[in-house]
């Protein structure tokens, strides 16, 4: 589901609203690898420590776990906002993530494209004979094959032929 800035403006408090905000587009084209990798890594902890606390409210409202705060928690409907909000922005830095990825490794595969092609034209031409004929240091090797004396294909006709006859005979 789609949470709007509205929303999680309302859902943050400002240092979790400035860390989704780098998530979003204009911003998270501007950072360096380094800042997302540490942006991925806290949106992560945020977004488990959310669960965590839906978990807990949740048994809380069961009557599973004792009351944390003053008194027990009545809806997790707050935290589950959170935790989806945190899971939409982690989805959209991992997705940058993997794109940067791609890109580099289309790259590093166009580079060792080029230096192959160039590694390719700078090295000579093969030696090969002038002629197609062998030179007198050749011999023919004998097959160690029983030459054939028959067609295979005649062999099953003339046996497919005797067993119709045989049939027509007896019966």
């Amino acid at each position: 589901m789609a949470v709007s800035r509205k929303d999680e403006a309302r859902l943050f408090s400002k240092d979790e609203l400035e860390l989704v905000e780098r998530s979003h587009h204009p911003a998270l084209a501007d950072i360096d690898d380094k800042t997302l990798a540490e942006t991925r890594k806290l949106v992560r902890e945020r977004r488990q420590r959310a669960l965590d606390i839906s978990k807990r409210q949740r048994r809380e409202m069961r009557g599973k776990a004792k009351a944390q705060g003053a008194k027990p928690a009545a809806d997790n409907l707050g935290s589950k906002e959170k935790a989806a909000a945190l899971s939409n922005a982690l989805k959209r830095l991992n997705a940058e993530h993997a794109r940067r990825s791609e890109a580099s490794a289309r790259e590093a595969t166009r580079s060792g494209m080029k230096k192959a092609l160039e590694m390719k034209r700078a090295a000579s031409a093969a030696k090969r004979p002038a002629s197609r004929t062998a030179s007198e240091g050749m011999k023919k090797k004998t097959s160690a094959k029983r030459e054939q004396i028959t067609d295979p294909r005649e062999v099953g006709r003339v046996s497919q032929k005797i067993k119709k006859a045989q049939a027509k005979r007896d019966g």
